[in-house]
């Protein structure tokens, strides 16, 4: 009865959080088995969690990047490292995304910031639109993927496991994703015969490999001063940040900063200088010095602004946590979850099959459910399987993650769909034409890290989370 009433108040037209939390209400006044306030009080109960707390900042952080001009610097970082490169501005607008992915956090940022910029500028360069908008499309999935990340932070607290070690397992499938990409466009190059953007010059291409390996060397030569000669930590990143900026200054350094905002985060985490939660106010505070104070692109009244519509993405992003808890509960309760589990485990006891089927059903998910929603909903029913066939929580939440934000390229809710058929000012049709060729990367993709775990937990291990 559960979830036919969930079916039919979703089928109305009610959002997902409505229709979550109302039939659990509804549920609950008809069996009369508890009173009505067990639904308040579990909503609630849903969202007192500290790791939650980090959903905020990671949401304001982005904005504050999103909306302090760090786009046109990472745009141009790219442009002068691949713009050279066959399909030039194809191979920058994969680079760029995965710059921007480490402050955004999430697939619609990325795809709202930079994708206004490459889609314009690759028109500009004479591309077509639907390749603009199908690479753009793709390479916005790795928001959610190269740490910092929202959807991994829910899929945390959901499953109770290290946000640091999810972090760090989005990291190399993140660089393969990448590559899949660039070997794409290439692919389009070379069959439409494109050439690059921008001449070759060797010091714009030095000046960007320079950028390039500092981003390397300082979290190396860092970690080495705390770990082997046993320096104190806070002085240590202290001393290294006024070198990192008085670098940038000297060189004048197009994106080096804003490119080592995972890099700090990441690095903070693992070496204990503070927690997932406390990253994030970190990560809102390298935000601001940039914007505010270095750059100078973030005015107050831009500040203000920014904050209102993070109190806005933080309200929706915790109502539909609160409503998916009680509603998650309750397939508990009436022994959905562990019917579920008895059906897939009496089906198959082969892990392999049941991630392929757990693969299509998070697939459907994703093309009709905005990610926080599914992944609230997906956990508690798919999880509890996955851990009696012995799947690695962290790595089955990084495949959760990258099913779902493969759905946000489908109709019929999309929002990634939407936002580049706004952009590129494409009917929904022709955005999904588009889109489809990009699929197979991202399916690739998919398949590989499904079934080769350890791309995505030799981070994690290595780092002992």
């Amino acid at each position: 009865m559960l979830k036919l009433l969930f079916l039919f108040l979703m089928g109305s037209g009610l959002p997902v959080a409505i229709a979550m939390a109302g039939s659990s209400l509804i549920y609950i006044l008809v069996s009369g088995d508890m009173p009505g306030f067990a639904v308040v009080h579990r909503m609630i109960g849903g969202i007192d969690s500290f790791p939650l707390l980090a959903v905020p900042f990671f949401i304001l952080a982005g904005n504050l990047m999103n909306n302090a001009g760090i786009t046109n610097r990472i745009y141009n970082f790219a442009l002068a490292l691949v713009g050279w490169l066959k399909g030039g501005l194809g191979h920058v607008n994969v680079v760029g995304s995965v710059i921007f992915a480490g402050m955004s956090g999430t697939a619609i940022a990325d795809a709202a910031g930079l994708g206004t910029i490459e889609i314009k500028a690759m028109k500009d360069h004479g591309y077509d639109t639907e390749f603009a908008v199908g690479v753009t499309a793709a390479s916005a999935t790795l928001g959610p993927i190269i740490p910092p990340s929202l959807p991994f932070v829910i899929y945390a607290m959901m499953a109770n496991v290290s946000v640091g070690a999810l972090f760090l397992a989005g990291i190399l499938p993140g660089v393969l994703m990448c590559l899949l990409m660039m070997v794409t466009v290439a692919w389009f190059a070379h069959k439409n015969n494109w050439g690059g953007d921008i001449r070759f010059e060797w010091p714009r291409v030095i000046k960007a490999l320079a950028e390039t390996l500092v981003v390397v060397v300082w979290p190396l030569a860092v970690w080495a001063l705390i770990t082997k000669a046993g320096t104190q930590p806070q002085l240590t990143v202290a001393l290294a940040l006024v070198a990192l900026f008085s670098a940038d200054k000297f060189f004048g350094f197009q994106a080096v900063l804003p490119i080592m905002t995972p890099v700090l985060l990441i690095g903070g985490m693992t070496t204990g200088l503070f927690t997932p939660t406390e990253g994030a106010i970190a990560a809102c505070a390298w935000a601001m010095v940039l914007g505010l104070a270095w750059y100078r692109t973030l005015s107050w009244k831009m500040f203000v602004k920014v904050c209102l519509d993070t109190v806005e993405t933080t309200a929706t992003v915790m109502f539909i946590v609160a409503a998916a808890s009680i509603f998650g509960w309750m397939l508990t309760a009436t022994g959905v979850t562990a019917a579920l589990a008895q059906w897939v485990l009496g089906f198959t006891q082969e892990a392999w099959v049941f991630l392929l089927l757990a693969n299509v059903l998070m697939l459907f998910v994703g093309c009709f459910l905005e990610p926080t929603a599914a992944i609230t909903i997906l956990v508690p029913l798919l999880l509890p399987i996955a851990r009696q066939l012995g799947v690695d929580p962290v790595h089955f939440g990084l495949v959760m993650v990258l099913n779902l934000m493969i759905g946000l390229l489908h109709p019929p809710m999309g929002m990634v769909l939407f936002v580049l058929a706004r952009v590129a000012k494409l009917s929904l049709e022709r955005t999904t034409m588009a889109i489809l060729p990009w699929l197979v990367p991202l399916l690739i993709s998919l398949i590989v890290l499904t079934y080769v775990p350890a791309i995505g937990l030799w981070l994690p291990r290595t780092m002992g989370m």
